[in-house]
């Protein structure tokens, strides 16, 4: 079937190979960014979706500097919470399916059983907190909605913590990394692929969508050196107490899959399989 898609942030890590995704399945793929359509601008938002008259809306666009969000509270809240607010709004108006891109930092973070898409959400931080208020916005205003979360995502466009790990590894030969917290990396290459199978759907609810497999950040490192062959970096793990951040980030970011399965969607290959094929096309 043939398919308008808007997808906002489309610069970023997961919009670029999202625009990818839906070109290589001949979907009509409209990429929007903060210079054609600011989502803290609710007027815009009505505006080009009303023009543009999509089948679905893909909501990348927020803001995800995790520890600057502390010192930065209304200009997160502005972005995730009231930005995704006005999307949300102009997909009621518009009678528009909409995906919100989430995180695992709406969970708390705590125990090791992985987190189910309908757990209780109670945020350990601003940025959490402003995702979650996303999340709530699309509940009450679209009924044809998915919220997906993702965590510890890896892609082409921008920074992310395997270029810095590799960039460290060269100029220091050593490295110290957090061993203390769990979960899945994802590349978005992957995750693209299953969000444009999941938006061609009426599937709708909460999922979450990570790589399988799971490690720490120390152990993902380990394994990052391990397939570059860069054996001579070390690395030492630390516990998060030890490399204190601005924001408080959640021990265990384990995220049930099953939902996927249940509703019929392809899960992702490991992570260490995606690691490999990141590391082949940089």
């Amino acid at each position: 079937m043939s398919m308008r898609v808007l997808v906002t942030g489309a610069k970023g890590q997961l919009g670029c190979d999202l625009m990818d995704e839906l070109k290589k399945r001949g979907l009509e793929g409209i990429g929007v960014d903060i210079d054609e359509m600011d989502i803290t601008d609710a007027a815009a938002c009505r505006r080009v979706i009303s023009e543009t008259k999509p089948d679905a809306v893909i909501h990348c666009a927020a803001y995800t500097a995790v520890d600057a969000a502390e010192d930065n509270e209304a200009l997160c809240r502005r972005i995730n919470g009231e930005g995704t607010r006005n999307v949300a709004q102009a997909c009621r108006e518009n009678d528009v399916k909409l995906m919100y891109i989430s995180t695992d930092y709406v969970f708390n973070g705590q125990g090791e059983r992985p987190w189910e898409p309908d757990d209780m959400r109670e945020p350990l931080n601003v940025y959490g907190q402003t995702k979650y208020e996303g999340e709530l916005a699309v509940e009450e205003l679209v009924e044809k909605y998915f919220i997906v979360r993702i965590a510890w995502v890896f892609g082409m466009a921008g920074k992310n913590f395997i270029k810095t790990m590799l960039r460290l590894g060269k100029e220091r030969g050593a490295v110290s990394v957090v061993a203390d917290q769990i979960g899945s990396p994802t590349y978005t290459y992957d995750l693209a692929r299953l969000l444009v199978d999941m938006i061609q759907t009426d599937r709708y609810g909460r999922y979450h969508a990570t790589n399988e497999g799971l490690c720490s950040w120390y152990e993902f490192a380990c394994e990052i050196f391990r397939q570059a062959g860069m054996d001579a970096v070390r690395v030492t793990p630390v516990t998060s107490a030890e490399y204190p951040a601005k924001a408080k980030r959640p021990f265990n970011s384990r995220m049930s899959k099953e939902k996927l399965t249940e509703n019929g969607f392809e899960r992702l290959p490991s992570w260490q399989d995606a690691l490999g094929r990141f590391l082949q096309s940089l």
